[in-house]
């Protein structure tokens, strides 16, 4: 686990309004291997830390390349990261389960810490999946699958005939064929 160590930031705060932090990860320390994606390149995370009694605010960002299936020739893709993120972390103790009630806007940036540590890997792979697009592609121009036998239409055209016909209307069609002859 990557993890910020927040009893140092505690003990380090005399003063000082915000502590920064700056770390550059190998791909491999912050892939779960459950992941949509693969991280394929180094990923720099910068944040400034602040602290209001047992509440903490990150604001940073974290970059990287990602890589990923195309949603419609299913090929790998690289695409870049560089989000920025301004999230809030409090005490998982804090988080009561206070019943049914309606998500505010700073429900959205607050996160839980336990053990005075944030998960710095969790952190990153949320804001990754916050990156992804809802249909990814490898290029606005992607051909594609042919539906039929599968052969990936960017690397070039299959023998497919064109008109395809589903095999569930083939009754219909032959009623429509013994029509025109009648």
């Amino acid at each position: 686990m990557l993890a910020l160590n927040l009893a140092r930031i505690r003990t380090a705060r005399d003063g000082i309004e915000k502590v920064r932090f700056e770390q550059t990860y190998e791909p491999a320390a912050v892939a779960s291997g459950t992941d949509a994606f693969e991280v394929v390149a180094p990923v720099d995370l910068a944040f400034d830390i602040s602290r209001s009694a047992d509440r903490f605010a990150l604001e940073g960002r974290v970059r990287t390349t990602l890589e990923l299936p195309c949603g419609r020739c299913l090929e790998p893709f690289a695409m870049p990261v560089d989000l920025a993120f301004d999230l809030r972390y409090l005490p998982r103790s804090v988080n009561a389960g206070e019943g049914e009630r309606e998500i505010e806007e700073d429900d959205l940036t607050t996160a839980f810490y336990e053990d005075d540590t944030i998960d710095l890997g969790q952190l990153m792979r949320e804001q990754f999946y916050l990156s992804l697009p809802m249909k990814p592609l490898c290029s606005e121009e992607c051909r594609g699958l042919c539906p039929q036998c599968g052969s990936n239409l960017n690397r070039g055209t299959c023998g497919c005939a064109a008109d395809w016909q589903d095999p569930r209307l083939a009754a219909l069609a032959k009623l429509k064929h013994n029509q025109r002859e009648h």
